[in-house]
């Protein structure tokens, strides 16, 4: 992982988690532990709820919701092969 998963009011996270069937899930948050706590629950998104368990493989810190959102996009507009290497890039 890039940076460290405690929060705080004014950084945000982008992450990526391998889903049990081997796909891979892009989202925000402000609070990364909890955020991974519930998508493992089947309680954060429609997409992982039937892919569980969710392995959190990628997480890098940005200042604020605003700039986040557009990293999200970012890495979601990348090729698989491309989020691939991102991953591997912080191992």
């Amino acid at each position: 992982m890039t940076e460290n998963a405690d929060s705080s009011d004014n950084t945000w996270f982008v992450y990526i988690l391998r889903c049990a069937d081997g796909t891979l899930y892009t989202g925000i948050t402000n609070d990364l532990t909890r955020r991974c706590e519930q998508h493992n629950a089947g309680t954060a998104s429609r997409y992982t709820r039937s892919r569980l368990p969710v392995e959190l493989v990628y997480q890098e810190a940005q200042g604020n919701r605003s700039v986040a959102t557009k990293r999200e996009l970012e890495i979601k507009a990348l090729s698989r092969k491309a989020k691939d290497t991102l991953i591997q890039s912080v191992k």
